[in-house]
């Protein structure tokens, strides 16, 4: 490697020669005497401080060390010390060069540097631009900083800093951001922004970055399903994971023992995006998941949900009750908190206080009073809830009810006035109803306060480019159990495959509900103690559709394939 770079030897001190001169008079480096005879053994351009070096009058460290205190800035001695990959990696070998200067550390969000000239005032004021951090500049001499751009890029990341072919960001990045990264940005920089760019390009939910026993996976989370996109090599991991981190301003880069969680909030082209970073430490480095949260999200009509219009006048109608709990269900990732975010979005007008709790907040929403819940406080949901009674809210919304004291403040709240939403973990509409009597809620209070359970899945659509008319498969008729009168006006389409949808056939997702109400026979029914099965049958005879049924309308709408409703209805057995 090439390390060619600042030395006494061949460059002068931004200040001038008599200055400095003088000032190493002053320290008493060299005597009058030897600077006169140093005039005289000058070779071409040599200044007097050159030559006083070059015959061995005086050590160039020594210079270094009274230069920078003149300056004022602390003087480092880089002979013995070599800091972590990740910091080295904070700063591109290109950049090193450039500005004389190497990354020595980091503090309380500040990148620490060595430079070679503390009289480069001009330098050392644009350092913040250059490298995009806070920079505490302290000196060492010319000679090590060069030394150790030769010795650290090498050690550390073995020359990659030049290295083109991990940083390539494609022409054209979607209108989300410039997509050449100017050439002064540090190899990790561009690969993390690299990185980010082409996730939300691609409408992923969430990134994937995980060490592997040779390699660092990425993998996007697109329309609910894993897609691996880029393997890096096995030593950036570090470097990689400094750089989430410190974008996070509140996560430590010295910690890698113990999980940490933060946000990292930024903008991609004309777009506000949030992301939620966690770190685990796994048996091969530390594990990073960010979840990507587009605030377009909040602008979600019921429609874009999923909803057909009749269910959606239905939902309507439940959401603008005056009081009451409705309720979300189904498993992790299946879309309830972006439903009951649109829920919010739907019935916030100024006339109404509405108050959230909960764990984490995921989007900030204007003109909602927004609670997170923090239980190393004492913050926690039924905490909160307490609290928040006393504002006086017309509508509350719960992110989850996890125990009894939640619940029972949950469903007081709703026999007093307010309109409650929430969600619960089950995987249909009426199993809520046994979950909420197993952590300890009375029936006849569940019966008296809940107004209407929704159970939902996430389906993927079929790409709007690519989708082509077709016919169910016996197999998926017989499955799915459609007669010939459903037939009749069906538009059945099917997945192909194009640029857009990563040849998926697939692009985007939508919901599939099942709307429990429940009604004066339904809540004589819960007060009977009857059975989750009997339940269910009641409500299938007052009307309810299963998930199945109603994915099965949206197969016949065109809008999904029968394969995916059979998928992701598999345990509906209905």
């Amino acid at each position: 490697m090439d390390c060619a770079g600042p030395n006494i030897s061949n460059i002068l001190y931004s200040a001038k020669e008599d200055y400095l001169v003088e000032i190493l008079l002053e320290a008493e480096l060299f005597s009058t005497d030897q600077v006169e005879d140093a005039r005289g053994q000058r070779q071409g351009t040599e200044s007097v401080v050159e030559t006083l070096i070059r015959t061995g009058q005086v050590k160039e460290f020594d210079v270094a060390r009274v230069c920078s205190v003149n300056a004022g800035r602390e003087f480092v001695d880089l002979t013995h010390f070599t800091p972590p990959e990740e910091i080295v990696a904070l700063v591109s070998l290109e950049d090193a060069r450039r500005y004389r200067m190497v990354p020595i550390g980091f503090d309380e969000n500040r990148l620490q540097v060595a430079v070679s000239d503390p009289f480069d005032f001009e330098t050392l004021d644009s350092l913040n631009h250059v490298l995009n951090y806070d920079v505490d500049a302290r000196c060492a001499s010319p000679e090590q900083v060069n030394d150790a751009i030769g010795r650290w890029y090498e050690e550390a990341i073995g020359g990659s800093a030049a290295s083109d072919d991990m940083i390539v960001v494609s022409e054209n990045a979607g209108g989300v951001g410039p997509a050449q990264p100017e050439a002064s940005d540090a190899p990790i920089i561009k690969l993390v922004g690299q990185i980010l760019r082409e996730s939300f390009t691609a409408g992923a939910s969430d990134i994937h970055i995980e060490p592997l026993e040779k390699s660092v996976r990425v993998r996007y989370r697109i329309d609910g399903l894993l897609h691996d996109v880029a393997n890096h090599p096995r030593n950036l991991l570090t470097a990689i994971i400094a750089r989430i981190k410190i974008m996070t301003g509140a996560m430590s880069i010295a910690e890698k023992r113990l999980p940490q969680d933060a946000r990292i909030q930024l903008r991609l082209g004309e777009k506000d995006v949030d992301l939620r970073v966690s770190t685990v430490p796994t048996n091969h480095g530390e594990s990073v998941v960010m979840r990507i949260l587009d605030k377009e999200a909040l602008k979600l009509g019921l429609p874009q949900l999923g909803f057909l219009s009749d269910d959606q006048a239905i939902f309507e109608n439940l959401i603008t009750l005056p009081d009451g709990i409705l309720l979300v269900t189904g498993p992790t990732g299946s879309g309830k908190t972006t439903t009951l975010y649109a829920c919010l979005n739907y019935i916030n007008k100024p006339d109404r206080k509405i108050i959230t709790v909960e764990d984490p907040v995921e989007y900030q929403m204007s003109g909602i009073n927004q609670v997170m819940v923090k239980e190393d406080v004492g913050m926690s949901f039924a905490a909160a809830l307490r609290s928040i009674l006393r504002q006086a809210p017309n509508i509350i919304m719960i992110g989850e009810i996890r125990d009894l004291e939640t619940a029972s403040i949950a469903i007081n709240a709703s026999l007093t006035g307010h309109l409650v939403f929430s969600t619960l973990h089950t995987n249909d509409a009426p199993s809520a109803v046994a979950r909420l009597a197993d952590i300890g809620v009375k029936r006849f209070l569940i019966a008296s306060a809940v107004r209407a359970i929704i159970a939902q899945r996430l389906i993927r659509k079929l790409c709007g480019e690519c989708k082509t008319s077709g016919e169910l498969a016996e197999r998926e008729i017989r499955i799915l159990n459609v007669d010939a009168a459903q037939m009749a006006d069906a538009s059945i389409m099917k997945p192909d495959g194009c640029v857009k949808c990563r040849a998926t056939g697939y692009k985007g997702r939508a919901g599939i509900f099942e709307i429990f109400q429940i009604d004066d026979e339904v809540r004589h029914m819960v007060n009977e103690n009857l059975s989750t099965p009997q339940l269910r049958r009641q409500a299938r005879e007052l009307g309810m559709r299963t998930l199945r049924e109603d994915g099965i309308r949206k197969i016949l709408s065109g809008m999904t394939s029968a394969e995916e409703i059979i998928n992701v209805t598999m345990s509906d057995a209905s």
